[in-house]
């Protein structure tokens, strides 16, 4: 399996990969919208490619603080075609984002998939708030 950056020619293919992670789309707005993502400084997409088909994808974004030492990085998309799961190709993909995440000085990753504040979820419930997936964070020091 080679790893290398989205290309626009990939949007097809993308725009699969959306569909079945749950974001339904078309090959035409993915093309739209992926020069903007692959100039973006602070994003990148990584696929993964085998027999010189796209069968994976990372999207990631790099986030800069504040009040913390370090940046991190949020994976914003995450899919493994069905046909290629479970031959490591996801592993893969997401070691690689964790080297271009170091690289880019992160110090850790997010993914949206904090339950610590108990006492303010109330609040938000009443203000209209849904819950939304839980945030998982990796170290990479």
């Amino acid at each position: 399996m080679e790893i290398r950056t989205g290309e626009l020619a990939d949007s097809g293919a993308i725009a699969a990969l959306l569909t079945d992670l749950g974001y339904p789309t078309t090959a035409a707005l993915v093309a739209a919208n992926l020069p903007r993502q692959l100039a973006h400084p602070d994003a990148a997409l990584l696929v993964g490619v085998e027999n010189g088909a796209v069968v994976a994808l990372i999207a990631l974004n790099f986030i800069p603080q504040l009040a913390l030492a370090g940046d991190y990085c949020r994976i914003s998309y995450f899919c493994v075609a069905p046909e290629a799961r479970s031959r490591g190709i996801g592993a893969a993909l997401e070691v690689a984002a964790c080297d271009l995440a170091r690289a880019r000085g992160c110090d850790r990753m997010e993914v949206h998939c904090h339950s610590r504040r108990e006492r303010a979820h109330p609040f938000y419930y009443r203000q209209g708030y849904l819950e939304s997936p839980k945030y998982l964070t990796k170290p990479l020091t």
